[in-house]
């Protein structure tokens, strides 16, 4: 079973989509923006959701990266 929220590749303009259940519930530039998102969607405590492979799975680029080069 995958895990219920994805947090896709990047845009070419910066940010990455985030997915709910197949829904797309928005587009964040940080971390932070994440867990408000995922606060707002109802996940109590989701900063330590970060790191669950059971609820969180980062697709096409690195985790917790969401702009593009070195920065």
């Amino acid at each position: 079973m995958s895990a219920p929220i994805v947090v896709h590749g990047l845009y070419l303009t910066g940010g990455r989509a985030v997915t709910i259940n197949d829904e797309i519930v928005g587009l964040v530039y940080d971390d932070w923006g994440l867990i408000e998102l995922l606060g707002w969607a109802g996940l109590y405590d989701a900063e330590h959701c970060l790191e669950d492979a059971q609820w969180i799975e980062w697709r096409g680029g690195w985790p917790h990266r969401y702009r593009w080069g070195y920065s």
